[in-house]
């Protein structure tokens, strides 16, 4: 029964060790031993404290996730390592995909101001010249015009002038007429 009971505790003493040589270190002792190097490792590519600082912290994060599936302690530095710098090479990645949204927003946004200066400009000055146009035609076609472009009906426009309701149609289609000649075509297409 003692060699039994020596040979349980031979066991048992085995799988104890077994299990000390799995153990890993915690996650502190990694974190203090190999913090400088990861740091180190990412400030080499993104060239920024504080983004080297935010990559590090999301190299331990994974090793925290990750720590059960790393059993071999010499391989946990350069997997660190390896992860900080594929890490910090999608961090600059981001950032340059950034800095070219940024950019082409820019150019855009001037284009846009660029051009809408220019399309109030020529704008500004079509109405200068339709407004040109229609001081050049003679009451009441003028107001017959515009007051038809409003979309008043013939009644409303023989009302809003005190002039017959018959005449309206004549002197509407006579202010178009004045208004091709003192404008020209490109503007008289939209009356």
């Amino acid at each position: 029964m003692i060699k039994a009971t020596e040979i349980f505790v031979d066991s048992m003493s085995e799988q104890a060790a077994a299990a000390a040589a799995r153990e890993t270190i915690g996650f502190e002792e990694v974190f203090s031993l190999h913090h400088r190097t990861v740091y180190r490792a990412a400030r080499s590519v993104v060239r920024d404290a504080a983004l080297a600082e935010d990559v590090t912290q999301e190299v331990f994060l994974k090793y925290y996730h990750h720590r059960d599936s790393i059993t071999d302690e010499e391989m946990l530095r350069p997997w660190l390592i390896r992860v900080a710098l594929n890490l910090a090479k999608n961090t600059v990645r981001g950032k340059v995909r950034a800095n070219t949204r940024d950019e082409n927003y820019v150019k855009q946004t001037a284009e846009n101001d660029v051009y809408s200066v220019e399309s109030e400009y020529e704008q500004k000055a079509e109405v200068g010249e339709i407004q040109k146009a229609l001081g050049k035609i003679r009451e009441p076609l003028r107001s017959c015009l515009i007051l038809k472009q409003q979309g008043l009906s013939y009644r409303e426009i023989a009302n809003a002038l005190e002039i017959k309701e018959t005449s309206i149609g004549t002197y509407v289609a006579r202010a178009r007429q004045e208004f091709l000649r003192f404008y020209g075509r490109k503007g008289g297409e939209e009356l």
